[in-house]
C-alpha cells in the first residue's frame, strides 16, 4: 500500500481611501494557480500531474492572521481513500521583533473530505492532520519546525512527528528569486519513512503574476517488499520522491 507523508498563501487587493487617492494594501488577499505536479515536502501529491491551487488570507491587528489554501490531490484515492481535494486551514502570529529578525508561529489543519473509506480504514488511520508550527527569520534565511499532534497523514502511530525546514531567499539582477531549501521529515515510529527533502527555485513576479521554476528531490529509503522497493510509491511503482523540476504560475488578485 502507499504509504504517504507529506502548503499556502497570498496575494493582494487594493482598496481605495476614503480620504486620499493612494492606495493601501486590503487585509484580505487571494491567489491562483497551477502546477505541474504538487509536491509537498518533496513527494509528489499528483502523481506527477499538474494541480490548480487557491488560497487565501486575512491579515488581523498586532501581528495575527488566519487563512486557507487548497489543492487538487491524488494520493488519498491511490492509498484507497475518496478525496481528490486537499484543503489547509491555519492561523497564527507573526511579527517582526526586532530589525531583520522575524518571528512566525501558529496552527494548521490538513482536512482532506470524504476521504476515509473501508478500504482507506483497513490499513491507515484518519489522514487529517493537524500540525503547530514556529520560524525564525534573520535576513535572507528562515528556520521552520512543525511538530503533529495528530497522527501524520493517515500513518497509524505517528503523532508527534516532525519536520524541520531550512531555506532562504536572494534577490538576483531583473527581480529574479532564488530559493534554495533543505528539509528533513521525520515520522514517529517509520524510521523507514522518515527522509530528506530538497530543492532549489527561481521566481519573478511579473505584474502580479508569479513565475516559478523548482528542482526538488528526495533522499527516500528503499523499502523491501514494496514496489520497486519504493518507500513512497504510485500504483505503477514509481518513486513519488524522485527527482524532478516543477514550473509553476500563480495569479496574485
Amino acid at each position: 500500500m502507499l504509504k504517504k507523508s507529506l502548503l499556502a498563501l497570498a496575494v493582494i487587493a487594493s482598496a481605495l481611501p476614503a480620504i486620499s487617492f493612494a492606495e493601501e494594501a486590503s487585509p484580505l488577499s487571494f491567489n491562483l494557480g497551477v502546477v505541474t505536479d504538487y509536491r509537498y515536502r518533496g513527494i509528489s501529491q499528483t502523481r506527477f500531474e499538474p494541480a490548480l491551487q487557491f488560497g487565501a488570507d486575512l491579515s488581523l491587528p498586532a501581528g495575527f492572521y488566519i487563512g486557507t489554501w487548497g489543492s487538487t490531490i491524488k494520493w488519498i484515492r491511490d492509498s484507497g481513500g475518496d478525496s481528490t481535494v486537499e484543503v489547509d486551514v491555519y492561523a497564527g502570529w507573526k511579527s517582526e521583533v526586532t530589525k531583520g529578525l522575524t518571528l512566525d508561529f501558529g496552527v494548521l489543519q490538513y482536512v482532506y473530505p470524504s476521504a476515509k473509506t473501508a478500504a482507506w480504514d483497513a490499513v491507515y488511520d484518519d489522514p487529517n492532520t493537524t500540525e503547530l508550527y514556529g520560524a525564525v527569520t534573520f535576513g535572507p534565511a528562515t528556520v521552520k519546525y512543525s511538530h503533529s499532534t495528530s497522527n501524520l497523514f493517515g500513518n497509524r502511530d505517528s503523532k508527534g512527528s516532525g519536520y524541520l525546514d531550512l531555506s532562504a531567499t536572494f534577490e538576483l539582477p531583473e527581480g529574479v528569486m532564488l530559493t534554495p531549501h533543505v528539509g528533513y521529515q521525520k515520522i514517529k515510529n517509520y524510521k523507514s519513512l522518515s527522509y530528506t527533502d530538497y530543492s532549489l527555485s527561481l521566481s519573478k513576479d511579473i505584474s502580479g503574476t508569479v513565475v516559478s521554476l523548482t528542482y526538488v528531490g528526495t533522499n527516500t529509503k528503499t523499502i523491501a517488499g514494496n514496489p520497486n522497493g519504493n518507500a513512497y510509491y504510485d500504483p505503477s511503482g514509481a518513486n513519488l520522491g524522485k527527482d524532478t523540476v516543477v514550473f509553476g504560475i500563480k495569479r496574485t488578485f
